[in-house]
């Protein structure tokens, strides 16, 4: 029995589709980057549509990762649905989608983190020799460069506010996260960000996971594996077995 997925009201969610072989086949044929231009318009029409408010995302052959605020509860999985259909109709693929997307949520601390994350993959999937070299992302937003041919793909960003206290001026914040982008996650944070994908289970500090583990639709956490440890029987005072109190 599969847990329902991780929901709590007005919290960012870090969200991952892997693709079919399909859609890698696809790409590698001649009209491949009209597909993922195609695919980018969809996720901000749909994006749009169902409330989802996008703070940043990636495309690639391989998989769609996205980090957002969902303004109602399933806003996410209609916009990964709604995404899914269109490229499965374009490619007459039936399912363009490897296994059930996954999501979690992130701490307000993370998100700057998971924002370098989400915006490095095209480089971690190894399109890209740098995550500003690949324009089916929100990367090249984030530190204001602006591509000499400029595509519009319509995908509208709501920067989260952790990325507007990264400075002052636009000039800033956009400096700051350049620094953020090519110096790159620790290993330590990298791993922990996967990690929370994966199993689908909060990420954040201590504090934030016993908060979601109150306001949440389901346990934000990993259970402990293995049987429930014993809780030895309480021994009345009055009532010791050892041979010295025994007739």
């Amino acid at each position: 029995m599969r847990l329902p997925r991780l929901y709590a009201p007005y919290e960012v969610q870090l969200i991952e589709v892997r693709f079919a072989d399909c859609v890698e086949q696809a790409w590698s044929k001649r009209d491949g980057p009209l597909m993922l231009d195609q695919v980018s318009r969809w996720l901000g029409q749909q994006a749009s549509s169902h409330e989802l408010a996008l703070h940043a995302w990636a495309l690639t052959p391989r998989r769609l990762v996205l980090l957002a605020t969902p303004g109602q509860r399933d806003a996410s999985s209609r916009v990964v649905q709604s995404v899914g259909r269109r490229l499965g109709a374009l490619l007459r693929s039936g399912s363009v989608f490897a296994n059930r997307f996954k999501s979690t949520l992130v701490d307000a601390d993370w998100v700057l983190r998971a924002q370098a994350w989400v915006e490095s993959g095209p480089v971690l999937d190894g399109y890209a020799p740098r995550a500003l070299s690949w324009r089916w992302s929100s990367a090249v937003t984030h530190v204001g460069q602006i591509d000499p041919k400029p595509r519009d793909l319509g995908v509208a960003l709501i920067d989260h506010s952790r990325y507007w206290a990264c400075g002052n001026t636009p000039f800033d914040r956009q400096a700051y996260y350049l620094s953020l982008l090519d110096t790159g996650l620790s290993a330590s944070d990298s791993r922990q960000i996967e990690a929370s994908i994966a199993g689908q289970w909060a990420l954040g500090d201590q504090a934030y996971l016993q908060r979601m583990s109150k306001v949440a639709n389901r346990r934000a956490t990993a259970g402990r594996r293995g049987r429930p440890r014993k809780v030895p029987e309480q021994i009345d005072g009055n009532d010791d077995p050892s041979p010295i109190n025994q007739s």
